[in-house]
This record gives structure tokens, sequence and C-alpha cells, in this order.
């Protein structure tokens, strides 16, 4: 595994924990969203990862010693949980008995999520940054 190898690895990781902290950011905007475009509540999106092969241009013999695999956002899909009904009668998207159907989005899963993907972004970043150092402390030794 070369240099280049482990950058685009971490690069696909950070790439990957961006769009997830995108996603994670529109669902928070939307948690009182009660009328879409679509009709009814905004329904929250989540994010499904997939391995993807990094290892291109190598030779044949040496991608059967080894495989690089980084990651993909592969798709963004709507939950299936339930929504959540609130008695507001006065709210002006309150059904005939008086109940408002919010998103389901929940606040406190949303905010570990986010803390879950600034933690492996992080982990990303240091992965890249300890790769450089030692980069460099190889170009110093050859000096």
């Amino acid at each position: 595994m070369g240099i280049l190898d482990i950058l685009k690895v971490s690069a696909s990781g950070l790439s990957a924990q961006r769009k997830r902290m995108e996603v994670i950011a529109t669902n928070l905007a939307n948690i009182q969203t009660t009328r879409t475009e679509e009709g009814g509540p905004f329904r929250k999106k989540e994010v499904v990862f997939t391995a993807t092969e990094i290892s291109e241009g190598k030779t044949f013999d040496n991608m059967l010693a080894e495989r690089l695999e980084g990651v993909i956002v592969e798709e963004i899909v709507e939950s299936g949980k339930p929504f959540e009904k609130i008695y507001d009668p006065g709210h002006p998207d309150a059904d005939r008995e008086g109940y408002v159907t919010y998103p389901n989005v929940n606040l406190m899963e949303e905010m570990a999520d986010m803390v879950s993907a600034t933690r492996a972004y992080e982990a990303n970043i240091n992965v890249v940054n300890t790769t450089k150092e030692m980069f460099m402390k190889t170009l110093d030794i050859a000096k």
C-alpha cells in the first residue's frame, strides 16, 4: 500500500462523512416541517454507505496480494420510522381530531449521528496528517 493509496482511502471517508453531515443538517432544518411539496410532513433522510474499490492502475499480481477499499455514499433513503402525532387543534395542519403529524426526525438521534460523523471525519483527517508527517520524515531521512 502506497502513500497515495492511504490518502485515497481517507479522502473517500472524508467525502462520505461530509455528505452524511449535509443529510443530518437537512434533517435538523426540517424537524418541524409539517407540510412539504409532496404532501405530508418531512421524512427523515438516511445515508447508505458501501465499500468501493480504490486500487486502480495496479498490476494483476498486486491486486491478488492486496485489496484496497474506500467508502462511497450509495444512496440517500427516506426513513421508515413512523411519524409523531401531537394534539394541537390550533395548528393549521391539524387533522379533524386536532392532531398534527410531525416529521419522524428525533433531535437526540440526529445530534448523536452528528457527533459520530464529526468523529469519523476527524479520524480521517488524522490519518491524512499522520501519513503526511511520515512521508516528510522519510524525505528527511533521505537527505
